[in-house]
């Protein structure tokens, strides 16, 4: 019975310090440079379409608009 609680036991520690491990192994990585390059081109490519958009219902506003 001993050798089952004990088993139990280092088992248990043995899974904690896993668990605490993986955690502060996320805690610590830090963001890669692909990442914010990511962020970056999504912001650019977010306010070029932005542009665009604009852009297009300027040209379609003046369409609808008589010649002064």
């Amino acid at each position: 019975m001993t050798a089952v609680v004990v088993t139990l036991v280092v088992l248990l520690l043995l899974a904690a310090a896993v668990v605490v491990f993986v955690v502060s192994r996320d805690r610590n990585r830090l963001a890669s440079d692909e990442d914010s390059a990511a962020v970056h081109r999504a912001g650019t490519d977010q306010d070029r379409h932005e542009v665009e958009r604009h852009f297009v219902q300027g040209q379609a506003a003046g369409q609808h608009m008589p010649n002064s």
